[in-house]
């Protein structure tokens, strides 16, 4: 039995569909055969290198925090210093 009856025809969303759907099948077919089955990207995989991606962009983040607050540490020592060496008399 056709899905196409006597009076329809085929269209252009019709074939471009079906194209579609042949070439996302041969990508999955080739991309399996090349790299194989446990390489295979899986949305498992994703989200775990997007978790994975999350916790190395946090330690990134606290290390640079870590890293302004004894720059800032440091200057407000530095500063400290120098008011206290200005307010001395000179004799």
């Amino acid at each position: 039995m056709s899905a196409i009856g006597p009076n329809q025809t085929i269209g252009f969303t019709t074939i471009s569909r079906t194209v579609a759907s042949l070439a996302v099948g041969v990508v999955h077919t080739v991309e399996r055969a090349v790299i194989g089955d446990a390489r295979m990207r899986t949305a498992r995989g994703n989200a775990w290198e997007a978790v994975c991606a999350d916790r190395a962009r946090a330690a990134q983040r606290r290390d640079l925090d870590r890293l302004v607050a004894e720059l800032a540490a440091a200057r407000a020592v530095a500063t400290e210093r120098r008011g206290a060496r200005d307010a001395q008399p000179v004799s």
